[in-house]
């Protein structure tokens, strides 16, 4: 599903774009009440059997952009009469971040699988040949059919049958799941296990129903901008290339400074001081004190070793992630600026939500929030003239790397080889939830001792966010040639390094 754009995307983007509209214009907000009725007019549903249940859906996703809560179906008003909620400059999540709106959702089946009407009634029948639970049985037509009371779903039929006639049926949102975080409530609807979720948001990008949503900070980000508060934009490295072709990091912040951003801050730099950080915290600890050790700039991954596997909690480096490290830089210049990071990731919300980054990081807005904020002004990048003095050039190649899977173990290594060249440090890449459980699974079996292992919870690395808007490929191209642009390459030689102290403190 992800990057081809469909509906599903359209229905949040101009809810995004309808909410910050409704920021910058300011006045009675109780037009929000209309938000739902411009996003689908008229008195004929587009998507759904009923016009009424699509604005319902709307009303939820609103309430959602606007950082509330949602309701019970059973207990709705309008969202004019908690609008004053939101009305602020500073408003922090109440979990959950991710929500399932329950009327949206489809009820789609559990896992199972199922053998179509292809099936040829072949005299082999390999499919019950390799069933371990004799689960497949043959009508009066000699065709095979499924006991779905003794299947096990390990598709070893699916894997055999020569016609291609047995197929797999599961829930997106639990496929994309890799905490197996997605159950079903009473009436057979999806509903998110918060004890198991970590809030990579992996679920509501494969939602085929837009059922799916986490809260934003896109309103409470314009109210302080509106308000003449100095808000600085700290911009993660993937955000090359999301905005369009034209979209050149000089015209980005000059459209950046026109949606009221006093400036705008590559994380990058943030991403070059952790690299130096975790390769000092490798060298010393590895293996004198610890086996192996774990990136820490994916909240998602780290949250999930800690609650996976408790006994390697201190095995995760602790180094402040990029986010926290720039954000900190940049407060000790600007003391009184608040900070909205700005990335491709819904768990950085969660991380920003923590009592020990607040002071540090004041919003967190995804770049499909931003791309919101940009249709609502209605900026066009290729009328934008951008100052060549503001081409964000103060991160290494590395740094930038970041953003792309296997990036941020490849720039550590990279940075101890400067550091100690005779040290050989071998690197594992667990590409999505799933497989970093199998690599933390070697781990706990001994075979990754010596090991500095990097966890990304979205299959790709950060340019699969949920957030994001480009195609992952094009996404991780862009990347590329954004890191062979960079004034310098390590790490290492990062101008910022000597302030790594100072945000330490």
């Amino acid at each position: 599903m992800r990057g081809v754009h469909s509906a599903v995307d359209d229905i949040r983007r101009n809810i995004f774009t309808e909410v910050a509209r409704l920021a910058y214009e300011g006045g009675d907000l109780n037009r929000v009440d209309m938000i739902p009725y411009k996003i689908v007019p008229g008195e004929v549903a587009k998507h759904r059997h009923d016009v009424f249940l699509e604005r319902a859906i709307v009303q939820e996703r609103v309430r959602l952009a606007l950082g509330m809560s949602l309701q019970p179906a059973g207990e709705q008003s309008p969202v004019s009469a908690q609008i004053q909620e939101a009305a602020t400059d500073q408003k922090y999540f109440e979990e959950p971040l991710v929500n399932i709106i329950p009327f949206a959702c489809n009820a789609c089946p559990p896992k199972q699988i199922r053998i179509t009407d292809s099936c040829q009634g072949c005299i082999s029948h390999p499919c019950m040949n390799v069933c371990p639970k004799d689960a497949i049985y043959l009508d009066e037509n000699k065709h095979c059919h499924i006991d779905q009371s003794k299947c096990i779903k390990c598709g070893k039929c699916f894997n055999q049958c020569p016609y291609r006639a047995i197929s797999k049926i599961e829930r997106p949102c639990a496929a994309a799941c890799g905490m197996d975080a997605i159950e079903s409530d009473e009436l057979g609807r999806a509903k998110i296990n918060y004890d198991k979720c970590v809030s990579c948001g992996m679920c509501l990008v494969n939602c085929p129903f837009a059922a799916i949503a986490d809260k934003s900070q896109i309103f409470q980000v314009i109210n302080a901008m509106q308000r003449n508060d100095e808000v600085i934009a700290c911009v993660a490295p993937a955000f090359v290339g999301q905005f369009g072709k034209d979209a050149t990091p000089a015209k980005l912040k000059a459209a950046m400074r026109i949606l009221g951003f006093t400036d705008v801050v590559e994380v990058a730099i943030g991403a070059d001081l952790c690299t130096v950080e975790e390769a000092h915290d490798f060298l010393e600890s590895v293996p004198a004190k610890q086996p192996f050790m774990g990136t820490s700039c994916c909240p998602a991954w780290s949250v999930m070793a800690k609650k996976l596997f408790p006994q390697f909690k201190d095995y995760i480096s602790m180094a402040l992630t990029p986010m926290v490290i720039t954000a900190r830089m940049v407060k000790k210049d600007h003391p009184n600026a608040r900070i909205c990071f700005i990335g491709p990731c819904a768990a950085k919300k969660l991380e920003a939500n923590r009592r020990s980054v607040r002071s540090d990081v004041d919003y967190v807005l995804t770049f499909e929030e931003l791309q919101g904020m940009f249709d609502a002004k209605e900026i066009n990048f290729a009328e934008i003239e951008g100052d060549p003095a503001d081409d964000m050039s103060e991160g290494t190649g590395m740094g930038r790397g970041f953003a792309v899977g296997g990036g941020v173990a490849a720039a550590v290594v990279e940075a101890i080889s400067h550091i100690d060249p005779d040290r050989q440090v071998p690197i594992e890449y667990g590409d999505g939830l799933r497989e970093c459980k199998k690599m933390l699974m070697m781990a706990k079996a001994g075979k990754r001792d010596g090991y500095l292992l990097e966890g990304m919870a979205c299959p790709g690395g950060c340019v699969a966010g949920a957030g994001t808007i480009t195609p992952v490929k094009e996404s991780a191209a862009n990347v590329d040639r954004f890191k062979k642009a960079a004034p310098e390459l390590s790490c290492t030689n990062s101008p910022f390094v000597s302030r790594l102290k100072e945000v330490e403190e």
